[in-house]
């Protein structure tokens, strides 16, 4: 019996991501510093007073229909700098990558939000920012506003707003859309215990009928429960790419 062929939703082949961070002159203890803390994945950059960081070095990996890929790595392994290149945020300095369908990238909520602005005029500047038409946006402006609980808070700046308020609209706002690739850092908690509740649903919803997830996580028990995939990194470079429970088991 022939093996069942796998559609490729994400395609990455020796993906470098280099960042420029600041001028050097006089700052040996600093780089120094940063030698140690990168584990040595720091260069001199082109110009002489620059130093160039190797966030990510050679990734190639591909991402199938169906995917739940659980992204684990001790801090600075270069976890969210491969969620925002898959995300579009970063470009990589070299190689290839191919997203066949839409993705939406719950990173940052705050993306494009006008604290000056009202909640109402925010969901729409933030609905265009993720990509949908003015008559889309009216058609479901009035679910958002009733999904994040704000009531007659909508029509008030949002820089008022209290922080679990702020969270509450832009998580309704972010999660309208149902994508083809969902990206995440970490699980999101919005609001207050009732609102969780709600937002878990509507999350669990969203990555059942996702063709792919990708889920940056410290935490074991989240990754066990949501993925199939983990893709470990350490020091921007993969060191495991296989089943959650043989990673896991491998740690112990």
């Amino acid at each position: 019996m022939a093996l069942e062929k796998k559609n490729i939703v994400i395609d990455c082949d020796n993906l470098n991501l280099d960042y420029q961070i600041y001028n050097t002159s006089s700052q040996s203890f600093k780089k120094k510093f940063l030698i140690t803390a990168l584990g040595g994945l720091i260069s001199e950059g082109k110009y002489e007073k620059s130093v160039s960081v190797k966030a990510l070095k050679n990734i190639s990996i591909k991402i199938y229909d169906n995917d739940r890929v659980g992204i684990v790595g001790p801090n600075g392994s270069g976890k969210t700098s491969l969620l925002r290149v898959l995300s579009g945020i970063y470009h990589p300095t070299n190689g290839m990558i191919d997203i066949k369908h839409k993705v939406t990238s719950l990173i940052d909520l705050n993306l494009g939000i006008d604290p000056e602005a009202t909640g109402r005029e925010n969901i729409k500047i933030r609905s265009a920012i993720l990509g949908l038409k003015v008559n889309e946006i009216e058609d479901i402006i009035e679910s958002i506003i009733e999904f994040s609980d704000l009531g007659n808070f909508i029509d008030l700046p949002y820089r008022v707003y209290s922080a679990g308020m702020q969270l509450r609209l832009a998580f309704a706002v972010s999660t309208t859309i149902k994508p083809d690739i969902l990206i995440m850092d970490e699980w999101l908690s919005a609001g207050d215990v009732e609102f969780q509740k709600k937002a878990n649903i509507r999350l669990n919803s969203i990555i059942k009928h996702s063709k792919a997830l990708i889920l940056a996580s410290h935490s074991a028990e989240l990754i066990m429960n949501n993925c199939n995939r983990i893709i470990a990194l350490d020091h921007g470079q993969i060191v495991f790419d296989g089943l959650p429970s043989s990673y896991y088991g491998e740690k112990k």
